[in-house]
């Protein structure tokens, strides 16, 4: 470990790789693994798109305004014309049919 310390600092973006036929190259930071699945975040989001999809229009926007573009319940009462309360009663209803439909799927 101290004779590593003695090395020169290398910069993430520092290329490790080039291939000389293609001219591509790889940097230090392209390399670090981020320690995740990345295979189960992509079929988490492709489950997630199935399942907000079957949802009917009115669902769809709820479920968008209020997770995708952060909206507040009471933001989204709002836009739509409707109580604060309603949202929340529809956002549990919404939620707990998109829990059971994956459940059986």
């Amino acid at each position: 470990m101290a004779l590593e310390s003695a090395n020169p600092v290398k910069s993430i973006e520092e290329n490790t790789y080039k291939d000389n036929k293609t001219e591509n190259s790889i940097n230090i930071l392209e390399t670090i693994s981020s320690n995740e699945d990345e295979s189960n975040k992509v079929l988490n989001r492709i489950t997630l798109n199935k399942l907000i999809n079957n949802l009917e229009f009115r669902e769809k926007e709820i479920i968008v305004l209020r997770y995708y573009k952060e909206k507040t319940q009471s933001e989204i009462a709002k836009i739509l014309g409707i109580s604060q309360v309603q949202v929340s009663r529809l956002e549990k209803k919404i939620l707990e049919k998109m829990k059971k439909e994956l459940v059986t799927n």
